[in-house]
């Protein structure tokens, strides 16, 4: 097993879920020192930030070591390592690690690795990152596949409804538990009428219940969040005004995430590097557009060269099959390794 390997069977047996990171972000500052790290730090938020080099100009790369919950037990099944984050995204975050820490440095460049904490729950940990200079260059760590290097992502909208009431008899009066409901399925029904499915999904909106409570005692109360997916080129500001349109009378809307669509197109300098790589390893490259939504979204505000690439497969995002091959793991070092030096070469 290589230390790259090593550091990533490490990392996907520690918990770290969102908002419980610090373990976790400890670990992985006390080892990367042996990847070629040369300073290395947690930032106020909690993230950790590695960084090589003295040169005015940044090369940023970013994955997330935060976690949802659940997940298969931890285990090596030959070349096979199950686990929670092991695609979503601390195998890509490790293939950031170990590739970045293997680069050549350039003169004027310096590279800076940021292992986020929150992109799962809030995006804390990119959204303080957001707050410092722009990049002149950012890879975000999500799963691609060794093959695939995103250039979209969809936008989001996160809408809380809510509604309460001193108490009734429901024979009399249905009460917020209703309204609520019905709220929801108005706003689910207004985003499937904007639909087209034959469209690609980046030009698609979604949404989908996140979760709901309600209950009746002293009072009745209730509370649905819905997580809606925005289509590229949608105006966030004019869909949280059409879709608040549709709540009924009495429920509260409120909105507890929204970001846009994005996309870098297919000559970015980045993913055509990462692209070149591709090739260059005797492989088809694919340009990606991902129905989810990433730190992508947010790194967008920089301006810069942007793409997304981490071995895995995205479809074990978030389930009880998540595994990770170890040889696409080392594959992928070796690609983003070489795909990030073709960038830096060439600008």
């Amino acid at each position: 097993m290589t230390a790259a390997e090593g550091l990533l069977v490490d990392l996907v047996s520690l918990p770290s879920l969102s908002g419980d990171e610090a373990q976790a972000a400890a670990f992985l500052a006390g080892r990367l020192g042996d990847f070629g790290w040369e300073a290395v730090d947690i930032d106020r938020i909690g993230n950790v930030v590695a960084t090589r080099g003295r040169g005015e100009r940044e090369l940023l790369l970013v994955g997330h070591i935060d976690t949802v919950p659940g997940g298969p037990p931890v285990r090596l099944d030959g070349d096979l390592l199950w686990g929670r984050g092991s695609v979503d995204a601390k195998g890509p975050l490790c293939a950031l690690a170990a590739a970045g820490g293997a680069l050549s440095l350039h003169e004027g460049w310096r590279v800076t690795l940021v292992a986020a904490v929150g992109e799962e729950r809030d995006s804390r940990g990119m959204r303080h990152r957001l707050d410092l200079h722009a990049p002149d260059g950012c890879v975000i760590g999500e799963p691609s596949g060794t093959t695939g290097v995103t250039i979209a992502y969809r936008g989001r909208l996160l809408l809380q409804l809510s509604a309460s009431d001193g108490g009734a008899h429901r024979s009399g009066d249905a009460g917020p538990l209703t309204a609520v409901v019905r709220s929801a399925s108005a706003l689910l029904g207004a985003v499937e009428e904007r639909d087209d499915p034959s469209r690609l999904v980046i030009d698609r909106p979604s949404a989908a219940v996140a979760s709901m409570a309600g209950a009746e005692g002293q009072g009745r109360s209730a509370t649905i969040e819905v997580d809606v997916r925005l289509p590229l080129g949608g105006d966030v500001a004019v869909w949280l005004r059409e879709l608040g349109a549709v709540v009924g009378e009495g429920v509260a809307v409120a909105c507890l995430d929204a970001v846009a669509a994005h996309s870098v197109g297919r000559s970015d300098p980045l993913a055509r590097s990462l692209a070149g790589a591709v090739r260059e390893a005797g492989d088809r490259p694919a340009l990606l557009v991902k129905g989810g939504t990433a730190d992508f979204n947010l790194a967008a505000s920089w301006k810069c060269p942007l793409a997304a690439y981490g071995p895995g497969d995205s479809r074990l995002d978030h389930t009880d099959e998540e595994r990770l091959c170890l040889a696409e793991f080392r594959r992928s070092v070796t690609i983003l390794k070489a795909g990030l030096e073709r960038f830096l070469r060439r600008r």
